[in-house]
């Protein structure tokens, strides 16, 4: 069989219309069961979770002088403590079952991929798990030196005191934004492997995509701080190249498409 043949090779397990949204349906309603699986377990233990999301907070309140913070965290209205077990539960629950929700979406991706591309399923998933996790980490680990550069703009004679609604908040966009912004490179390895842009495309748009990425992080970094932004867009725009390093070995011995 040629090049050319194989290229062309028909897609397996074609499916009409009707059975590709019943299976969307059935993609989100098993990811929507495992966060609420996820959810629960991170409820059951939130005393000991919100301990671990503060702990960058109290640190940096401890370090700094008397009265820069107050390390202890408030809430200002009946429904706010509810909301915000509710709300790590929904983040917690969220990263728990990040593992099924990637598997989901592999798999129902599938159909459209020729045999060849399908084997890819298991690092797509490892590879998804590790930069989402390494993502959250950067973000948690950098999270005090946001909270220093805001609170030292509010001015001397401002006291700071925050809800735990709002820290809550605050940290687990955070992690967020950080995992899915390291998601990129999985995105730009995907589309490599199907043939939508070669290597040598993304490495002759690095200049727009380094624009890209700070207008992205930029967007997407909830404290709105440059620190943070710097924090992320960094490391995001190495992700890029090495993506682009990645794609060019899996597809080295491949003619490259036009």
């Amino acid at each position: 069989m040629t090049t050319d043949e194989q290229v062309a090779e028909p897609m397996e397990d074609t499916q009409t219309l009707t059975e590709h949204l019943g299976e969307l349906r059935t993609r989100i309603i098993r990811s929507a069961l495992a966060v609420l699986i996820g959810m629960v377990a991170i409820i059951a233990f939130y005393d000991q979770v919100l301990e671990f999301l503060k702990q960058p907070y109290v640190d940096l309140c401890t370090e700094k002088p008397e009265g820069f913070c107050d390390p202890e965290l408030f809430i200002f209205s009946a429904t706010e403590g509810l909301a915000t077990r509710m709300r790590v539960g929904m983040y917690g629950g969220i990263i728990v079952a990040l593992p099924v929700i990637l598997w989901q979406v592999w798999r129902f991706v599938v159909p459209a991929l020729h045999a060849k591309e399908k084997k890819y399923a298991v690092p797509f998933v490892l590879s998804s798990l590790v930069l989402f996790s390494a993502g959250g980490a950067l973000a948690y680990l950098t999270v005090d030196r946001a909270l220093e550069f805001l609170i030292s703009w509010a001015g001397d004679d401002v006291n700071e005191v925050f809800s735990v609604s709002s820290y809550v908040s605050l940290i687990g966009l955070m992690i967020s934004a950080f995992g899915v912004g390291f998601l990129l490179p999985v995105l730009f390895v995907f589309l490599q492997l199907v043939n939508v842009v070669s290597p040598r495309k993304l490495l002759k748009s690095w200049r727009y995509a380094t624009i890209g990425v700070f207008v992205l992080a930029a967007v997407i970094t909830p404290s709105g701080d440059p620190i943070t932004l710097m924090m992320l867009a960094i490391p995001m725009l190495v992700l890029y190249f090495f993506a682009i390093l990645v794609g060019w070995l899996v597809l080295r011995k491949r003619p490259e498409v036009a």
